[in-house]
């Protein structure tokens, strides 16, 4: 039998072994020890490592740490629990077998612990943990206690000078290394003037006439006419429309709640009274699908935060169900249960691409010119630039005031002089 221990977090190291009740009890009693049904192993804090192998040599099914072949090798064995960076060699012949990460490694687990407990958005964490683990692959050369300012500086300008990566995402770049170094490092990072940066350019969005929305909605069918529907008559982001649940829409109050959208903030956006009756259609349909895998023993969806341990049966309940599912059921990978998550993105701005080529529109328009269109549409009409930063979910103004360089009122709205010939 091999007890198999690996450090996967900065202060905790996780123990797997064979179904044996005399280590179970053994792990017990050690203070702070966890188990983990869904990934199926007991952690315990990385500062108890001492008396970890204390309690697995005292169940008597392991040698005595008098039985090891050395003193070297028994320091050897105490050191690769607390130094990451300690091969698990020489352990002798007891059978307990040490799994240490690198240091890049550790901090790259760290890292995305951090983010998580931060409740960053899932996009957000993917894109730290890449740039964290890139910079840690360009620079693995050098040892982490001399990866510095000058590495930071050199990586950013690398992407500027040499790969010509835009300016957001230089600052996104630059982002993650700073949540690396200030939060989970505890370094403060000064001194960027070296930095060469790359250039914003000014872009203006692309923004479809009343017509051209006319024929890309008319060539969508479904649930995806629906969410296009409400991408154009509410300003949404994709994701946050994708994201919708059947509790967000209020009827009576013609309103739609939009939870923890970008920046981790809610608002509220009108529903059209155009889209009521068809919403209203569709949810019907959702929810006799629903009933249906509810009679199969399916029907439960992802909770937001810890809500499925504060309410165990709402994954199942009506309330929480997707606005827009996905036609096939899915496996959440840690509860294990099987449902219906949302929409992929992929698939609406598929269909929304297909309309646009088939309506002959050659702008370069996308799922997100709805929201761009909602925008200048209620400039046109006349209403307050405050208003619809909220409606938007806009944190400065100047976001908004982008919307005011296309209305109708600029170059469009001004009769040229070739006109008067």
């Amino acid at each position: 039998m091999v007890v198999s221990i690996s450090c996967q977090a900065l202060y905790s190291l996780e123990i797997r072994f064979p179904d044996n009740p005399v280590i179970a009890e053994a792990l017990r009693k050690i203070p702070g020890h966890r188990w983990s049904f869904e990934e199926s192993l007991w952690s315990v804090p990385r500062s108890q490592a001492q008396e970890l192998l204390q309690a697995l040599y005292e169940t008597g099914l392991f040698p005595s740490e008098g039985q090891i072949a050395s003193e070297d090798s028994q320091r050897r064995r105490k050191e690769a629990l607390f130094l990451p960076v300690e091969a698990a060699r020489a352990i002798g012949k007891v059978p307990i077998v040490v799994h240490p990460l690198s240091d890049s490694a550790l901090l790259i687990k760290t890292s995305e612990a951090s983010l998580e407990a931060r409740h960053y958005s899932p996009r957000t964490i993917q894109a730290y943990i890449s740039w964290i683990s890139r910079f840690f692959t360009e620079n693995k050369e050098l040892s982490i206690e001399t990866l510095g300012v000058s590495e930071i500086n050199a990586f950013l300008t690398r992407l500027a000078v040499k790969e010509d990566v835009s300016s957001s995402t230089q600052n996104q770049a630059l982002a993650a290394l700073l949540y690396l170094y200030r939060q989970v490092m505890g370094k403060e990072v000064e001194d960027l003037e070296d930095l060469i940066r790359a250039k914003k350019p000014k872009r203006l969005p692309i923004v479809l006439s009343r017509d051209e929305v006319r024929a890309v909605l008319s060539r969508l069918q479904g649930d995806k006419l629906i969410a296009a529907s409400l991408m154009y008559g509410t300003g949404l982001r994709l994701a946050e429309c994708l994201a919708l649940r059947v509790q967000d829409i209020d009827f009576s109050r013609n309103e739609i709640l939009i939870r923890n959208g970008k920046g981790g903030k809610d608002r509220v956006t009108m529903l059209p009274g155009t889209l009521k009756d068809s919403l209203r259609k569709h949810l019907t349909l959702i929810k006799q699908t629903h009933d249906k895998d509810l009679a199969d023993g399916w029907g439960a969806v992802p909770m937001p935060d810890a809500l499925d341990r504060k309410y165990p049966n709402g994954s199942s309940e009506w309330a929480w169900q997707w606005v827009f599912p996905q036609e096939r059921r899915w496996k959440d990978p840690k509860s294990g249960k099987q449902g219906r998550y949302h929409m992929d993105e992929s698939v609406l701005q598929r269909a929304v691409h297909e309309a646009v080529l088939s309506a002959g529109i050659t702008k370069r328009a996308s799922c997100h010119s709805f929201r761009h269109s909602f925008a200048t549409h209620l400039l046109e009409e006349g209403h307050d630039i405050r208003t619809v930063q909220e409606l938007l979910g806009h944190t400065d103004v100047k976001t908004t005031m982008v919307y005011t360089h296309v209305l109708n009122r600029g170059p469009s709205g001004v009769r040229s002089p070739m006109d008067n010939l």
